[in-house]
């Protein structure tokens, strides 16, 4: 009976407690936060030490007090007591399990002071989306609400938390039927202008952009098929057809998913130029001529859209369509020629490099003489691909393209035969003239 009364009290005092952060939460504003800062100084700088020291060795229960009397008391003495507080939190929640609610209630206050204190409320909101999601799904559709308003105020300059919380919360969504899948898909569109923009300009989030784009891609995979995307869009091309915005969107996301040789992309790419005869348009024709396999035209619509780009990394991707309509109408040194023109702009760009062993291997049927000789063209291209893991970005598919055309090199007995020693310099001829090293299939 004793135990019972004890464990009784101790829930009231732990409720009391989260009550009281709640309460202190709601009740203050912006200007509370700077009258704060004056009552105790000094107890405040010798808590925020205190749970600070606890955090540094991850000792983040016993961190949790003086956190919290911190956070009650001197809310705006140090953004650390924000940026700190969701960790300490859920370690608590992971033991607390009974006072779950409670404490993801607190968790969301930290975030609602954190913008009364110290402002960025879009971020802030992405922070919030992306917390409440990881400890609670159930409460998606609140947590969409708050990542959908913070990508709104920040657009390109969205966190990747923003981001990637608001994809999984359309997915998750979706599963409840509470969205359908035009409603991912559009999502998907959405969050890709925003992770291309951070990757193509190699702002500082970059390399966080580039890791979390391939959850992203498994989370929308099962919403990937042409099929359905074209039957999506298609309905909606009938009313939209004049929507720039809305055309451009599409395009980009039936192109990043490979479906280029559908009806609805050839309509689309047409309009845009129709209505938007820019570089981007130019090279949606180009790309939708490639298709078709109207190399010529393809030719002629990317050569325009690089003379009409003014901005140096869309004019780098305008070349390498370039080189894709080079390199399918059969014209290899041009199509390479195109690949070095785009990494005089971006300088160790791993797409571009992909794209070079690409133009070799198409290429190497072109080399006169026997199987052998049309076989040491794999070096080259594999030197190539070798380029691009240097790139974060084209790491894991230039790994994946060494792996496949590493198997097509000579073997040790064809090396032989020609008096040619693994490790040693040579020269491939034809078209491609290129020193390369000898390696071998076995």
């Amino acid at each position: 009976m004793k135990i019972k009364t004890l464990l009784f009290l101790i829930s009231i005092i732990i409720n009391i407690d989260l009550y009281s952060l709640n309460f202190n939460m709601n009740g203050t504003s912006a200007e509370d936060c700077k009258e704060m800062d004056s009552i105790n100084v000094q107890k405040c700088k010798e808590k925020l030490s205190v749970f600070r020291e606890y955090y540094k060795q991850k000792d983040y229960l016993t961190a949790y007090n003086s956190w919290s009397w911190v956070f009650k008391n001197c809310p705006s003495l140090s953004i650390n007591t924000f940026k700190n507080g969701p960790k300490i939190i859920k370690e608590k929640i992971k033991v607390d399990k009974e006072n779950k609610s409670a404490y993801i209630d607190t968790l969301l206050t930290v975030f609602d002071k954190r913008i009364k204190c110290f402002g960025s409320r879009g971020y802030v909101l992405g922070l919030k989306g992306y917390e409440l999601l990881a400890v609670d799904k159930s409460r998606a559709e609140e947590a969409y609400g708050y990542l959908q308003e913070s990508i709104n105020l920040d657009q390109n300059n969205s966190s990747v938390q923003a981001v990637y919380g608001y994809m999984r919360s359309i997915v998750i969504l979706e599963k409840a039927g509470k969205k359908t899948k035009l409603d991912v898909i559009e999502g998907y569109a959405k969050v890709s202008e925003i992770i291309d923009y951070n990757i193509t300009n190699q702002t500082k989030t970059a390399k966080n952009f580039i890791k979390f784009s391939e959850k992203i891609e498994d989370l929308f995979t099962p919403y990937a098929n042409c099929d359905d995307l074209v039957q999506l869009f298609s309905a909606k091309f009938d009313t939209k057809s004049d929507d720039i915005d809305f055309l451009r969107k599409i395009s980009n996301l039936l192109k990043a998913k490979k479906c280029m040789d559908s009806e609805l992309f050839f309509n689309i790419s047409l309009k845009l130029y129709e209505l938007d005869p820019s570089s981007s348009s130019a090279n949606l024709m180009a790309n939708m001529c490639i298709s078709k396999r109207n190399f010529s035209s393809a030719i002629t619509y990317s050569k325009e859209a690089i003379d009409l780009e003014n901005d140096d990394f869309k004019k780098a991707d305008y070349y390498l369509t370039l080189a894709d309509s080079y390199r399918y109408s059969g014209a290899y040194t041009s199509a390479r020629s195109a690949i070095y023109n785009a990494l005089k702009i971006r300088n160790n760009w791993g797409k571009a490099y992909i794209s070079l062993g690409n133009i070799y291997v198409a290429g190497s049927k072109e080399c006169a003489g026997d199987d052998f000789q049309r076989k040491t063209v794999y070096w080259v291209a594999v030197d190539a691909f070798q380029q691009a893991l240097s790139d974060p970005e084209s790491k894991k598919n230039a790994a994946k393209q060494i792996n496949t055309y590493s198997k097509y090199f000579p073997t040790i007995k064809e090396c032989f035969f020609y008096d040619l020693s693994p490790k040693s310099e040579y020269s491939v001829g034809c078209w491609i003239n290129k020193k390369t090293i000898i390696r071998t299939s076995d």
